[in-house]
């Protein structure tokens, strides 16, 4: 369907945009490669194209670069950007490789991200020597993180440089990546219990109708969310993330701007930021390795404006500011306690190829609950044994035995016993997870029960 403008075309870097509007299209591109999602290999997965120039291509419902699309509308809108351009990604593939593992198969495991988005010169050199606007949705480098926390922590004795994971002058030595978002609507429809056509409709109705292609082409299954996506940090080698025999120390950690860059005193997000890095260095230098992923939700998914607000009602009702009342006044102001909603969030670990995580350094339920529900799900399928840790409440105990968990350890269950005491008959399949690289070790979190 289309109309016409009305108006003279703008001459674009040299060139003029057609005189009329493409409001949507309701037929298939005949050029478009297939997306088999879930699939073994990439070359039978097929690429994920958002070309917004040669339309019969298309693959995906949105545009390529996600939240930033808008602003590459404004370049070109300005002149300040032909869109014809394509991204010479002359050396900038991986500085390390990252999987494939099997969750990268498993069409449920992975609904939000794409795993193959950090090779695509590799997966599809057919495709873009045949013209195919193909674009990275993810990039991984190398860098340097510097806090004046972790400095602290060497002046104080807690960390010590090694000149391998940590320098001298402070700076830790990472591997960090940026993942776009990239959803398969049928596998994310499933993880928030709605159908696919539900979730379809209130997408294109409550973004405006901004993507009527949602409702109008039903055989796209693929979406690019105009949102922010997600920045991961590794302390240690990355292939370790996989390697169940290495200790991992995880922090997942929400977007918050005041707290993380500016320091507001309003909000204690940062310290448990910096306590991550600091117990994610430590684990890197014993031999492990530690991960800190970094979600874009700012104020909960809510925005800094609502944050804004609630902060201002806080302060000014009776009887002062009080954290505790902080999920009351955002629902009084945004009509929600919370939209972060973390049901994707263990997209990222199964992209890493994770199967254990030894200390999760979050002090949030909706966090930890997401990913053992993930992880139980995920060693079902494979046919692994899993194992919690940790275990000091009946609550814990009952919802992991509901959950799948097929063996536990805890104080609730036994108190530490000398090994000379030890009955091997009562605590033989927890002593064995210990070293059994097929069996899941799920450790419950410091403060488990709190939500932050």
């Amino acid at each position: 369907m289309s109309t016409d403008s009305g108006a003279q075309a703008r001459p674009t870097s040299g060139q003029r945009l057609p005189g009329h509007i493409r409001l949507t299209s309701h037929s298939g591109g005949v050029d478009a490669p297939p997306i088999t999602w879930g699939a073994s290999t990439a070359a039978e997965r097929g690429p994920v194209i958002a070309t917004t120039t040669t339309r019969g291509h298309r693959n995906v419902v949105g545009t390529h670069s996600g939240s930033y699309s808008v602003y590459r509308a404004l370049a070109v809108a300005s002149g300040a950007l032909s869109r014809e351009h394509r991204a010479d990604l002359t050396n900038t593939s991986p500085t390390d490789v990252v999987g494939p593992y099997p969750q990268w198969s498993d069409p449920e495991a992975i609904v939000s991200i794409d795993p193959w988005g950090a090779t695509i010169a590799d997966s599809f050199p057919d495709h873009l020597a045949a013209g195919f606007d193909v674009r990275p949705t993810i990039a991984i480098t190398k860098a340097h993180v510097i806090l004046p926390e972790i400095a602290e922590a060497i002046a104080k004795g807690r960390l010590v440089p090694d000149s391998e994971t940590l320098l001298p002058n402070g700076a830790a030595l990472v591997t960090k990546a940026a993942v776009e978002p990239v959803w398969y609507l049928p596998g994310v429809a499933k993880r928030f219990g709605c159908s696919e056509t539900e979730l379809r409709r209130v997408l294109f109705e409550e973004t405006g109708g901004m993507y009527p292609e949602l409702v109008t082409r039903s055989d796209l299954d693929v979406f690019l969310p105009p949102i922010g996506g997600q920045t991961v940090y590794i302390f240690g080698n990355p292939r370790a993330l996989a390697d169940p025999t290495v200790e991992l120390t995880a922090r997942v950690h929400d977007e918050c701007n005041g707290s993380d860059v500016f320091g507001s005193d309003i909000c204690t997000c940062r310290p448990y930021l910096a306590h991550g890095i600091e117990v994610c260095i430590e684990m890197a230098q014993q031999g492990g390795v530690g991960l800190v992923i970094y979600n874009r939700k700012e104020g909960r998914a809510l925005g800094e404006v609502t944050k804004f607000l609630v902060y201002n009602a806080r302060k000014r009702q009776e009887g002062g500011d009080s954290a505790a009342t902080y999920f009351e006044r955002t629902e009084c102001v945004a009509g929600v306690q919370d939209a972060r909603f973390q049901q994707l969030m263990p997209d990222a670990l199964h992209w890493l190829g994770i199967r254990r995580i030894d200390r999760l350094m979050s002090m949030s339920n909706m966090k930890y609950d997401a990913i053992v529900a993930a992880v139980i799900t995920l060693a079902q399928k494979l046919g692994i044994a899993t194992t919690a840790e940790g275990i000091e409440t009946l609550k814990q105990f009952q919802d992991l035995t509901v959950a799948g968990v097929n063996s536990a350890q805890g104080y609730l269950l036994d108190r530490p016993t000398p090994a000379a005491d030890l009955d091997f008959n009562r605590g033989l399949c927890c002593r064995r997870a210990r070293g059994n690289p097929r069996s899941w070790r799920i450790a419950a979190p410091a403060g488990h029960g709190r939500r932050g």
